[in-house]
């Protein structure tokens, strides 16, 4: 009598045995991938602990400025006081300054600087003039010029020709006044007065330029 297979009791059989080898595959990649994963991971835990150990040890290092050395105590000035009656002890070198027979001495001549005086011109291109012109000039003798009585008393007249310098800045020189025509010494002297006390007169000039220049003025005295 021949047995008949059942095919599902056959297939139930392979269903096992290819459980059983997937299971045994499933733990076999499990247990290699759990030892792969494992070493990798002290490695890297062990490569972390070193940089972290490193990065606490390296402690930087700064330099400290020194502070600034405290300022110098100002400078102050003592002033001593010396009494009067306190003597100073101080020793004077006196030369001796006796003079030797044999000593020579030479003495030079030194020659006094010569100031040239201002020329005085006799004639020039602008005369001097007298505040207010000519007609000024008369009415001002006339006011300031006194007959001396010592001349009028002895009836004494005539006419006193008189020289003055007017300068350059049109003042009358009061040091050179003469009389170049007298009469009487009471009558020069009255006219010789009356030029010293006259006002500022406008310069002459030559070439533009302010000169000193004489001037000769006649001063006539009469009685009536």
């Amino acid at each position: 009598m021949e047995l008949k297979k059942n095919p599902e009791a056959n297939l139930e059989n392979k269903k096992l045995v290819y459980f059983l080898t997937g299971l045994l595959l499933a733990l076999g990649v499990v247990l290699v991938s759990f030892e792969w994963t494992q070493y990798e991971g002290e490695v890297g835990s062990l490569g972390n602990l070193e940089v972290f150990l490193d990065e606490e040890e390296m402690i930087p290092i700064t330099q400290q400025t020194p502070p600034p050395p405290p300022p110098p105590p100002p400078q102050t000035t003592i002033i001593e006081i010396v009494e009067d009656d306190e003597e100073i002890e101080e020793e004077l070198e006196i030369e001796d300054t006796e003079m030797d027979e044999d000593d020579v001495f030479e003495i030079v001549d030194i020659p006094e600087e010569v100031v040239a005086a201002p020329q005085i011109f006799h004639i020039v291109e602008e005369q001097p003039e007298f505040p207010g012109g000519q007609k000024e000039l008369m009415i001002w003798l006339r006011d300031n010029t006194k007959f001396p009585p010592i001349a009028k008393d002895a009836g004494i007249t005539g006419v006193v020709y008189v020289q003055f310098v007017v300068r350059e800045d049109g003042k009358v020189d009061p040091d050179d006044i003469t009389i170049l025509r007298g009469v009487h010494p009471a009558l020069d002297n009255e006219a010789m007065r009356v030029v010293r006390k006259m006002p500022s007169w406008k310069p002459g000039r030559q070439r533009g330029k302010p000169v000193a220049v004489y001037y000769k003025l006649p001063f006539r005295f009469n009685l009536k």
